[in-house]
């Protein structure tokens, strides 16, 4: 499953305010792309080519980053010929029923277990803990300058998924 990058980022952000280990990073803001490079190897994406100091002027680099690394990992492994496929969230969230059923007919299941699916979206899954969407939603979202968007979309193109302002879906999402 994935999301447009950049409502994935604004979120990210918004989980970084209440998480620690998230909020160092992102204290770290520019250096923080070479704590990233682990991560990118271990999902088989190749950073060095971006892997540099940032300028920006927001958090929204880094937030972007974890946000795309499973992506491109995703079209690495269809490039590499594996038979796998994505939902995306925002059409999942648009048409829960729907998707529900295309989801589990791609996986073979009873479709008939959709309805019982969409009630789940019907509770927060984190209630009652500090990332729950009660405990996150006031925090502000960083701004995307244009700086930002273009350092953002050079980074994108060199990972090979979507960029800001492009439409955020990629080969393989299934579709209701």
């Amino acid at each position: 499953m994935y999301r447009d990058l950049l409502k994935a980022a604004k979120s990210n952000h918004r989980l970084s305010m209440v998480v620690p280990q998230f909020r160092v990073l992102y204290l770290f803001e520019g250096k923080a792309v070479y704590f990233m490079k682990p991560l990118a190897e271990h999902h088989g994406v190749d950073l060095s080519a971006v892997v540099k100091p940032m300028s920006s002027d927001n958090n929204l680099l880094l937030c972007v980053l974890f946000a795309a690394l499973p992506v491109a990992s995703y079209l690495e492994m269809r490039r590499r010929g594996f038979n796998v496929s994505a939902v995306r969230y925002e059409d999942l969230v648009a048409r829960p029923l729907d998707m529900c059923r295309v989801v589990l007919e791609f996986c073979h299941l009873p479709v008939s277990l959709a309805e019982l699916a969409v009630k789940a979206f019907d509770v927060d899954s984190q209630a009652n803990s500090r990332v729950a969407k009660s405990a996150i939603r006031h925090f502000k979202e960083p701004r995307l300058t244009l700086k930002t968007k273009r350092e953002l979309n050079q980074i994108l193109k060199k990972l090979g998924v979507p960029r800001v302002g492009e439409s955020c879906i990629v080969e393989g999402t299934l579709t209701c």
